[in-house]
């Protein structure tokens, strides 16, 4: 068995169960750690939680590798966003077995990576699908994925100057005539 798969859990836990597991583990206070519920649907009748987690660089595998113990966390995307000295890296997972039958738990994990030191650790090797999006990052906003085998373009166009980074809001971003109209 890999190093990175872990049994899972057989007990159902409810989203606060799961909230309580991560602070105690992680010693999260309720501002590192936010459950919210979303509703949608006919009357606002349907609804689902979402957990956020805030947690450091250096623990994110960590945090992975707890969601894997509860259950195997299945991606979705990876968002980011530059806040000025750092970009902040949101990673999209839900939960379904131990949650509940026909339930699931939105966790998303948020990691702050230091423009000084654009380096995350890649999530390739536990779960591959995190490949593109991983690429996608790295190309728009510079961020190095240690681990990932392919680091090539997925969206910019094969010549593109790779010091832009289309995403970002400093020096840099794409100036006024890097950018061409289409149409």
């Amino acid at each position: 068995m890999s190093p990175h798969r872990r049994s899972y859990t057989d007990e159902y836990l409810d989203p606060e169960k799961v909230l309580s597991l991560l602070k105690k583990k992680f010693r999260k206070t309720s501002d590192d750690m936010v459950l919210r519920e979303h509703r949608g649907g006919a009357a606002n009748g349907g609804s689902y939680q979402c957990l956020w987690v805030r947690v450091e660089k250096h623990r994110f595998l960590d945090m992975v590798d707890t969601l894997m113990e509860i259950d195997f966390p299945h991606f979705q995307i990876t968002s980011g966003d530059d806040i000025g000295d750092a970009i902040e890296l949101n990673y999209h997972f839900s939960i379904f077995r131990s949650v509940g039958r026909g339930k699931r738990l939105g966790v998303t994990v948020s990691v702050v990576v230091p423009k000084d030191d654009l380096v995350m650790p890649s999530l390739w090797e536990r779960i591959p699908g995190t490949e593109y999006s991983e690429r996608e990052i790295r190309e728009m906003f510079g961020v190095d994925f240690d681990g990932l085998p392919n680091k090539g373009l997925v969206f910019l166009p094969e010549d593109w100057d790779e010091d832009i980074k289309p995403w970002r809001r400093d020096e840099t971003g794409p100036k006024p005539e890097d950018i061409r109209e289409l149409s």
